[in-house]
């Protein structure tokens, strides 16, 4: 299960993300609730919130991709960490100083999106260069893992910290534990990386990466499925407040226990996948059955009539979000080549997250409209729609098998 850890670069990686990880998770949970506090438990204005962090996405993210292909990975990264902890530092300021304004949080929100951006293609392609093609199934699993097990300290912690101190210093906390990866980033041993031939800088890198999808017929499957589960499904996330303070009317901290049963499922969920991944690839049959899953779960979920009722639902319907971002995560890391790797991730990371601009906003509107449940009820059943007619497409045409590549820093060979 943890058989990637073997590798230092990646053991130095994965303990600068755990700690970065729960200060994230302590500044996400803190985020929202001073956007619910300072808009006066305004479903919309939570929407808002989301699409502005990450509208930037849309924006960015297929060159986020180029630019991962053309540099270091590794000093990239470092950049937009620096840059991460500047923009906690600003609004961990201004919040304590008692100024903070909605206009100030939305600002914010567009920085964090810009670095957002760029950060999560980089990452996500240089997994891979830490641990080589035959252990990213189980290095994206154990990245989930940690990702969760954060979710699960992170929120918890903020929950009550928030009580307690206010929501100011867990954003000066988050700025603390980005200089945990930064430090983990630089002290890795670049000589030990897998790292493909650079790719040099050339007219056309970006539409030659769509070209490469749209060859694909198995990668289009997969981010079409994914745009409309993260658009309309996931989107949960951004619901739990809403459903903490307007439907079972909790503070703080009631919020922060439904994050944490949330993320008890992705945790157990992550640590199966991470199981899986020694076994090697996902086939794209799991995908469509946790994107199901996920939809089904978050459907029942949504009709649970009391908060202790809810917050267990949460904990399967955790287990299978992170069981379907996983697999699609890893398959699309193991089934390209290296030199495209990181404008595929590009691409991925566009449909997965750029449907937030339009789910952010839609949940709160939802919300407000037709009471804090709806968002889960319509997500689900979008969701459970969407993998039913993949299901379908994928049946039609016999099945689609994922190629198998060779990671290899010399010349790249497609074998089938």
């Amino acid at each position: 299960m943890f058989s990637s850890l073997r590798v230092r670069n990646y053991r130095l990686f994965f303990t600068g993300q755990v700690i970065s990880n729960i200060g994230t998770w302590m500044q996400r949970i803190a985020q929202d609730w001073l956007v619910f506090t300072l808009s006066g438990n305004n479903p919309v204005a939570l929407g808002v919130a989301v699409a502005c962090q990450f509208t930037p996405t849309l924006l960015l993210s297929l060159w986020a991709g180029v630019l991962a292909d053309r540099v270091d990975k590794r000093r990239l990264l470092m950049i937009i960490q620096a840059a991460n902890c500047v923009q906690a530092v600003l609004l961990g300021v201004l919040d304590l100083a008692g100024v903070a304004q909605l206009w100030h949080v939305y600002l914010l929100c567009v920085l964090l999106g810009v670095t957002s951006a760029m950060e999560v293609p980089t990452r996500q392609s240089f997994v891979a260069e830490m641990v080589g093609r035959d252990q990213v199934a189980n290095a994206v699993a154990l990245n989930s893992s940690i990702f969760n097990m954060a979710r699960i300290v992170g929120p918890a912690i903020a929950g009550f910290a928030i009580t307690w101190v206010g929501t100011g210093w867990l954003f000066i906390a988050n700025a603390v534990s980005t200089i945990a990866v930064i430090t983990g980033v630089a002290l890795m041993n670049p000589a030990k990386l897998f790292r493909g031939p650079a790719v040099p800088r050339a007219k056309g890198q970006l539409v030659e990466g769509l070209r490469y999808v749209r060859r694909r017929p198995d990668l289009i499957t997969v981010m079409v499925l994914v745009f409309f589960v993260s658009t309309f499904g996931i989107t949960y996330f951004t619901s739990l407040p809403i459903v903490a303070a307007n439907v079972f009317h909790t503070e703080a901290d009631g919020y922060g226990l439904l994050s944490t049963l949330v993320a008890a499922g992705t945790f157990t969920g992550a640590l199966a996948s991470a199981r899986r991944g020694i076994r090697g690839r996902p086939r794209v049959r799991l995908l469509v059955i946790s994107g199901a899953a996920l939809g089904l779960f978050e459907f029942i979920t949504a009709f649970l009539p009391t908060y202790l009722a809810f917050g267990i639902g949460l904990i399967p319907l955790g287990f299978a979000t992170i069981t379907f971002l996983n697999t699609a995560n890893t398959l699309v890391q193991t089934s390209v080549s290296p030199e495209m790797r990181g404008r595929v991730m590009g691409l991925y990371v566009l449909v997965l997250i750029g449907g937030n601009p339009i789910g952010g906003p839609m949940t709160g509107w939802m919300a407000d409209t037709f009471g804090g449940r709806s968002p889960f009820y319509i997500g689900g059943a979008l969701s459970l729609i969407a993998a039913v007619v993949c299901a379908l497409v994928l049946i039609r045409r016999g099945g689609v098998a994922l190629p198998v590549r060779r990671f290899r820093t010399g010349p790249r060979i497609l074998q089938r």
